[in-house]
């Protein structure tokens, strides 16, 4: 496991202790020292340290043994002897070892010669003194027992420098309390307290204690790639110390292996320490296989080993192993990115082809060879990027340093008429080059070629426009059209009423406020657009008007409530649309059909965001609540501050909070409060219990970090879906959550954690059938935002399935009647049992 993985500080000394207890001679005891060689290198370990001096103080005996020793005590204060909170265990451990020594020496050393004396007892006496002063002059904690410690042990005065060096470390160890204190009161991982603690620590630029806040910090934020780049970045730029350099790079690949900066700057740190070629190689493979999260990654890794190889290479030479194995290597990264890379991201990563551009820049530059760049520019361009100007332009540029006339003048040609995102630019650059150099017959040329481009785009964009003016007018038409047949609708209606019946009085024509002709939407027309998804002004409850064509269903006689809220509309005064108000009203959707006073209900819910001027429900004809409402504030402020409760609970539903804006004036206006790109701080997490909720997961994700916000995913209806999204406060937390929490179990569910990458949401191209008055018959978004779903069945029933050159129906009436010739031409004849039977017999 340590050969791939480091591992804590626990496992080490459970390893160590296993062994230890196994050890019986002195070839194992170095098998031992081995393994603690080993510990100290993953992390900094204050108690691995200690059991490492303590364990070689068992072998003091054998040969060498003092040595080791004190070896390895010296190693272990270097290490971790100016922790403020543990590195006094170290101290004392190392006084305690050569007081022992003191103490053996004391008896005898009367009996020895004055200059024995001074060799053996006084030299020993005087490492006891040198430790106490060296530990006084470091701020630790608990610095004052030390003191007096020191005062009661030494037979003689301490010293004025000694007590000038402990006074100036007690005033330094105030200055460090607030930020040790701080680490003390935080709960683990403190990535926020320790980046706070290395600020201060890179301000006063002591190099041994920015070392040891750095490893602090990484014990409890080793999966924080940022972290680990800020520490090597500082060896890198200041120390310059070739083994730390090198052993901190090693860790952080071996910590954060899906990393590329990191694995690209230790590529650099082993170049710029002269490592052998053989080993920077087998370190670049190691990344290769190190499994990065994106195809980009892997065009940066290859790009960072092409870099070190072109180093290598003497460019004076025409030929050498090191050109061809340069040659070779940017060979096999087009050939890895189009197999490996492509095959696992469905791309690439290098859609400008920057690698291939290296290759020829380096090919014509360094090795004058003009053709083998030439042809490289050619597969360029064949991979899709023909028609960009800067492509061209950047080739022309390679050919007018390194080339000669007739290929910019080729490469020119070429790009006039390829070139489509902009031409003129393209035009330009040739006249400019014809102007400069070219004879009378290439510059006519020229501008007969730049002409007939230029004529040729205008002319496409000519259409272009006249076409998106066509749809327009077609859909300016289709509007007014519907409007028509609304209200020839609306007056049949009228006529079909039975004597006696309450008939409204209102003009149906003139939008008002909670005036609705519609009925209650069936379940399957209320999942697909009864309930709107952007705040909307009147003009939205028209459009509900235009797409509800199925029959109302049959429901229950209405209960003394839904009469009260009857009773209610009807007596609702009848407010004109004010849409000077739109800033200081919001659109509330998703409600429960069955709320009863809605209005009564949700003014406490809103009254806590501000003055609330009027709450309009929307009733039915009959007196049913529709699950939406308008809530009107007294200032813009309020409204703002109502939008934060989208998707509150209200009776066992999500409530869609949303401004209020008319789609008939911004008939492109959507909300969708959630980003739909890669949001690397933020983890997607699926196959959650439906009985999990948002707290019990709040506890799970905040042992990994600080969590923004978290969002459990519901349907319309308020019931889960096992799905999560989680934000944390940066992206090394998130990717420390996904290491830990993915495959976790909850609830005896396995659930799965990624990366926040949600598919673009494709809307689908409308068809003619759609565009067609009958087009609301269709459902406005077949597959989904998601596409058709694992199946990738469309749940359309066939009966709506219409082809595209199907008769347009007019707006919610039956569709015309086709002409008999044409379905008598189309329709094909019936066939009796007799029939069937004469064709299986058949021969």
């Amino acid at each position: 496991m340590s050969e791939i993985f480091p591992l804590t500080e626990e496992l080490w000394l459970e390893w160590l202790h296993d062994e230890i207890s196994m050890a019986l001679d002195g070839l194992d005891r170095e098998h031992v020292y081995e393994l603690f060689e080993r510990a100290v290198k993953d992390y900094i370990c204050p108690n691995i340290w200690l059991e490492y001096g303590q364990y070689s103080v068992g072998g003091i005996g054998q040969k060498g043994g003092l040595e080791k020793v004190r070896s390895v005590f010296e190693r272990a204060l270097s290490s971790v002897g100016l922790h403020m909170t543990k590195g006094l265990a170290i101290w004392e451990a190392y006084r305690e070892f050569e007081s022992a020594i003191v103490e053996a020496a004391r008896p005898i050393a009367g009996f020895l010669s004055p200059f024995d004396r001074e060799q053996t007892f006084d030299s020993q006496l005087e490492k006891v003194h040198s430790l106490f002063r060296r530990q006084l002059a470091i701020p630790l904690y608990d610095m004052e027992a030390t003191f007096a410690e020191y005062e009661e042990w030494s037979e003689h005065p301490i010293p004025e420098l000694v007590i000038q060096n402990y006074n100036k470390a007690l005033q330094q160890l105030e200055k460090y309390k607030p930020y040790e204190e701080a680490l003390l009161e935080a709960e683990a991982p403190r990535l926020a307290e320790y980046q706070a603690y290395i600020d201060f620590e890179m301000k006063l630029g002591d190099p041994a204690r920015i070392q040891l806040i750095f490893e602090r910090a990484l014990v409890e934020n080793c999966l924080v790639p940022d972290l680990w780049i800020r520490y090597s970045q500082y060896l890198d730029r200041q120390l310059r110390v070739k083994d730390l350099v090198l052993s901190v790079h090693s860790r952080a690949v071996r910590n954060c292996p899906w990393t590329v900066a990191l694995w690209s700057r230790y590529l650099f740190a082993m170049e710029r320490h002269g490592v052998d070629h053989q080993e920077i190689s087998v370190t670049f493979e190691k990344a290769l296989s190190a499994g990065f999260i994106q195809a980009a990654d892997y065009v940066e890794i290859w790009q960072a080993y092409l870099d070190y190889l072109r180093r290598r290479v003497d460019f004076r030479q025409d030929s050498s192993k090191e050109l061809e194995e340069l040659r070779s290597t940017f060979a096999r990264a087009l050939e890895y990115l189009q197999q490996e890379v492509e095959e696992r991201f469905n791309e690439n990563g290098d859609p400008s082809c920057m690698i291939m551009q290296n290759w020829a820049r380096i090919e014509a530059r360094l090795c004058n060879n003009m053709q083998k760049a030439r042809e490289l520019w050619d597969s360029i361009m064949t991979k899709g990027n023909a028609k960009y100007a800067n492509m061209w332009l950047e080739y022309y540029n390679l050919e007018r340093a390194h080339g000669d006339t007739q290929h910019c003048r080729k490469a020119l040609h070429r790009a006039v008429q390829c070139t489509s995102d902009y031409p003129e630019h393209v035009c330009e650059v040739l006249l400019t080059m014809e102007r400069t150099e070219g004879t009378l017959e290439d510059w006519d040329m020229a501008i007969q070629k730049t002409e007939t481009r230029l004529a040729r785009v205008n002319e496409q964009r000519m259409k272009a426009a006249e076409k998106e003016a066509a749809l327009a007018q077609q859909e300016e038409e289709k509007t007014e059209q519907r409007k028509r047949v609304r209200a020839e609708k609306r007056a049949l209606k009228k006529k079909k009423k039975a004597p006696g019946t309450d008939k409204r009085k209102a003009d149906e024509d003139e939008k008002e406020w909670g005036d609705e002709e519609e009925e209650q939407p069936s379940k399957r027309r209320r999942m697909e657009n009864s309930v709107p998804l952007a705040g909307a002004a009147p003009a939205m409850e028209e459009e509900a008007g235009l797409t509800r064509k199925c029959a109302a269903v049959d429901v229950a006689p209405p209960s003394k409530q839904k009469e009260k809220a009857a009773s209610l509309k009807r007596d609702m005064p009848k407010v004109a649309h004010d849409s000077s108000k739109d800033s200081i009203t919001v659109f509330v959707s998703n409600l429960p059909y069955s709320m009863g006073e809605p209005e009564a209900k949700l003014r406490p819910v809103f009254e806590a965001c501000g003055e609330v001027v009027e709450i309009r429900p929307i009733f039915s004809n009959r007196g049913d609540f529709r699950g939406y409402c308008y809530v009107q504030f007294k200032e813009e402020k309020s409204a703002l501050q109502a939008l934060e409760l989208d998707r509150k609970n209200v009776e066992g539903r999500p409530m869609f909070v949303s401004p209020c804006v008319d789609k008939s004036k911004n008939p492109d206006f959507k909300v969708f409060r959630y980003s739909t790109a890669l949001e690397r701080h933020k983890l997607f997490i699926s196959g959650l219990p439906f009985s999990c909720t948002e707290e019990e997961l709040q506890d799970i994700c905040k042992a990994h970090g600080t969590v923004k916000d978290l969002r459990l995913v519901t349907t319309r209806a308020g019931k889960p879906k096992g799905l999560a999204y989680v934000e944390y406060e940066n992206e090394s937390q998130a990717s420390q959550a996904v290491m830990k929490m993915d495959g976790m179990t909850i609830k005896e569910n396995v659930i799965k954690v990624a990366i926040s990458n949600p598919p673009q949401r494709k809307v689908p191209e409308k068809s003619e059938a759609r565009k067609a008055p009958g087009g609301p018959m269709m459902p406005r978004q077949i597959y989904g935002a998601r596409g058709k779903g694992r199946t990738q069945l469309s749940l359309l029933p066939r009966a709506l399935q219409r082809p595209s050159g199907a008769a347009p129906q007019a707006e919610n009436g039956p569709a015309p009647r086709p002409e008999v010739a044409t379905s008598a031409a189309t329709e094909a004849p019936k066939m009796s049992n007799a029939d069937f039977a004469k064709l299986l017999l058949r021969k």
